[in-house]
């Protein structure tokens, strides 16, 4: 997606502590959602944005929503954001990523399967729809980067076991993207953000999962560039609470 938003924003995209090559949060914070939209907020500071048009997928959806709580986002696009799970969904959310998880560090190794269209789409599928459409290389790095991240146990309790924070006291305009095929957060959990965000738009987009950036990644980016572009910020009684 980048290439296509690039043409129009100044993009900043990050990994999250103890995700991708960011080193890991030092001993003594927890790697909750709060705790990972500091981080961002740090990162936008040294970028130089006061604020942005905020995008993020799953736990990125959350911590976007959250820094628009804070007062740094002009519009945000959430796909298929985490936070609002019932008991059940979240035991099931949650058993499937450990499930990715433990395939990631003990399978075979990856180069043969992930080159492979048959294995490749066994082992993407719960992430992905289209996982034929993944590029080998990056996901065999993906894949990699997945195994070893430090912060996966660290942030799953908190990303399952607590809620967004602000959410009716949101004062900018707020697009949800739900794939119809995702698995590890159903689709019909999107319902219950856009009852709770005032004047949330939801989307449901077909034929995608739950990370989609690779399914459609021209679809989506140009969800995000209409939305940012065309949506006036609302006016509201009540500011935005502070942190």
């Amino acid at each position: 997606m980048l290439p296509v938003l690039e043409e129009r924003f100044d993009v900043l995209a990050v990994d999250l502590p103890g995700f991708g090559h960011s080193d890991p949060f030092p001993p003594g914070i927890d790697s909750t959602p709060e705790a990972l939209a500091d981080a961002v907020e740090d990162e936008m500071a040294r970028a130089g944005f006061d604020r942005a048009h905020v995008a993020g997928n799953s736990l990125g959806g959350w911590i976007a929503l959250e820094l628009a709580r804070r007062g740094r986002a002009e519009t945000v696009v959430a796909i298929s954001p985490a936070g609002l799970q019932h008991a059940r969904e979240m035991d099931w959310g949650a058993g499937i990523l450990r499930g990715m998880r433990w395939l990631a560090r003990n399978a075979p190794a990856p180069e043969p399967l992930l080159r492979n269209a048959v294995t490749r789409s066994l082992l993407a599928g719960p992430a992905t729809a289209r996982p034929w459409k993944l590029d080998p290389d990056e996901l065999i790095e993906e894949t990699e980067l997945f195994a070893n991240c430090p912060g996966f146990e660290a942030t799953l309790p908190h990303t399952f076991r607590s809620q967004p924070r602000g959410l009716t006291t949101l004062d900018v305009p707020v697009l949800i993207l739900w794939g119809t095929l995702d698995v590890i957060l159903l689709p019909r959990q999107g319902r219950r953000f856009e009852r709770l965000i005032p004047g949330a738009e939801l989307r449901y987009v077909k034929g995608i999962g739950h990370v989609p950036m690779s399914d459609a990644p021209e679809e989506l980016a140009e969800a995000i560039e209409e939305f940012a572009l065309s949506r006036p910020r609302p006016r509201v009684a009540q500011p935005v609470s502070g942190r």
